[in-house]
């Protein structure tokens, strides 16, 4: 562009930003940029004009065919047919490195999600900020970042204790005693359960014990059970952390509770009025003042989350942290990021995502969920309901900032209707494929894919190249909702290819190429839904 202005070709003006797209329709080339109507406007110039400028000085590449200009004002890039052809066997050579990219350069990457109070099991609602955490760590990964996956465990706070104060009046209450469950507690009927282990672990024991010295026995086995329940019930969705994080540990002495709270009082951020201790988030541009600590002396969740992210950057030092909330945090937000920059820490490095609701239906019928009340359909259920795969595809096929539908007959579904299936089959049509050859004694290893020239089978091959893209675009935007669309679209371009260019055949070295093409599609394939942690099934 420099070089065009030099000629006179282009208006001496601030350049804007050199952008190349997918185009929506067929016969716009692979790729356009609207570089010629974004100068346009700035310029006042015609944009065909400039496009037709800025052509004939683009050095042409190995990989191109042509470059065109289009109405109003685009300049659209095909890429050669033979070299399409070629990338079959670069594919097939990355093999299980297909699709990584070199984003990230080794940068430190905390992603925490999940992070429920261990109260009890989780319900569907936790599965979406689950997966969505787990499919991002295994793109981020991907894209060249040490990615280390954390659950807090809020093991600290009126919730638990709202919660041992359940326990122990469920376990006193199977005991046969007279007892009240308290009013802002855990009714459900998990609870009961839990209180009928005790009894068979421990007996009567803790009714002989100062009631205060018999909640704290009885919430730390209760925790104990809630978190291998947690733990267990995210296994079996396919999601493991390397680390939990111990809220409690941030009030140990000389922690990091105490740390923050001495720089927040230093740089003259906390005051202190009402009995309480305050962020004063207002001098930094907020609405209002955050309290840190209440007036009974407790400190507040919001006091926590400052010390756990003062522990996150400054002493572990993350390079980039991603918090998976849920919807009811977003007010959260705003002032997390003010109390960093009053701990000197760039509030950039914290990217929080917030996940909406969930709604769970049984035909046109909504399940309510509700830890509290009891009325609940946790997570293992779906799971089992539905399958592992389901939940995960399901609940990654809306962008998290999207209220989400789940329905758990189409995930059940054995039919194309079905957007899991319809994924999972293309691959195991592809195994059958690869089997058959195998059985025939094709070796279709030194196959020349010159001879891959059907129009089908370009499309098939230009649909898997796009892996890198969707890679890059999922670690950049933290959106994980493009793998699946991408998954679909990779299956429709496969069912497309397999319906119109007949795989092994009388033509010997026909069959070799598309064996090839066949064999570079089921890494495409393994590589998609590995990246969203499903299975990669070689038979339906």
């Amino acid at each position: 562009m420099a070089e065009a202005q030099k000629r006179g070709l282009l208006p001496q003006v601030a350049l804007p930003e050199v952008m190349l797209e997918r185009p929506q329709g067929a016969g716009h080339g692979d790729y356009a940029s609207n570089f010629p109507m974004k100068l346009a406007r700035v310029a006042k110039a015609n944009p065909l004009s400039i496009a037709e400028n800025i052509v004939p000085l683009i050095r042409p590449i190995p990989e191109l065919e042509k470059v065109e200009v289009a109405r109003p004002g685009f300049i659209n890039f095909t890429l050669r047919s033979d070299w399409l052809a070629e990338q079959v066997d670069v594919i097939r050579a990355e093999r299980e490195h297909f699709g990584a990219i070199d984003l990230g350069h080794g940068q430190k990457v905390q992603l925490e999600f999940v992070s429920v109070n261990p109260t009890g099991p989780l319900h569907v609602g936790h599965g979406r900020g689950a997966i969505m955490g787990d499919t991002l760590a295994n793109v981020l990964s991907a894209a060249g970042y040490r990615v280390e996956k954390e659950y807090y465990v809020n093991d600290a706070g009126g919730q638990i204790v709202a919660f041992h104060r359940s326990l122990y009046a469920r376990y006193r209450e199977v005991l046969g005693l007279p007892t009240e469950i308290p009013a802002d507690g855990y009714r459900g009927s998990y609870v009961v359960d839990m209180a009928r282990e005790v009894i068979t672990e421990k007996g009567d024991r803790f009714l002989k014990l100062p009631e205060p010295e018999a909640l704290a026995e009885i919430g730390v086995i209760g925790l104990e059970k809630v978190m291998d329940l947690i733990r267990s019930d995210l296994e079996a969705l396919g999601v493991r952390f390397d680390s939990w994080f111990s809220e409690k540990s941030l009030y140990e002495k000389d922690g990091q509770y105490e740390k923050a709270m001495s720089i927040l009082r230093e740089k003259g951020h906390v005051v202190e009025r009402e009995g309480a201790v305050w962020f004063a988030s207002s001098e930094l541009g907020e609405d209002k003042d955050n309290v840190l600590v209440r007036t009974t002396g407790v400190p507040t969740y919001f006091a926590s989350d400052v010390a756990y992210h003062y522990n996150k950057f400054q002493e572990r030092h993350f390079d980039r942290v991603i918090n998976i909330w849920g919807a009811d945090h977003q007010g959260h937000v705003a002032r997390m990021k003010a109390v960093l920059g009053a701990l000197a820490i760039d509030p950039a490095k914290l990217e929080i995502l917030i996940t909406q609701l969930v709604m769970l239906k049984r035909g046109n019928v909504e399940v309510k969920i509700s830890k509290r009340s009891g009325d609940l359909v946790t997570l293992r259920d779906l799971v089992e309901e539905v399958g592992v795969d389901a939940c995960r595809f399901v609940f990654l096929s809306r962008s998290a900032d999207s209220q989400m539908d789940f329905d758990i007959d189409l995930a059940k579904k054995e039919s194309s209707d079905n957007p899991v299936y319809y994924v999972q089959y293309a691959h195991a049509r592809i195994s059958s494929i690869l089997r058959l050859a195998q059985e025939k004694g094709i070796d279709f290893t030194q196959g020349n894919v010159a001879l891959l020239t059907a129009e089908a089978e370009l499309d098939f091959i230009r649909k898997m190249l796009q892996l890198p893209e969707v890679v890059e675009t999922v670690a950049t935007k933290l959106e994980p909702h493009h793998l699946p669309y991408y998954a679909q679209d990779l299956a429709t371009a496969f069912h497309s290819f397999y319906k119109q260019c007949r795989v092994v055949s009388e033509e010997v070295e026909l069959t070799a190429a598309r064996l090839k093409l066949v064999d570079a599609a089921r890494i495409a394939f393994a590589r998609t839904l590995s990246f969203m942690g499903m299975s990669v099934p070689e038979r339906m």
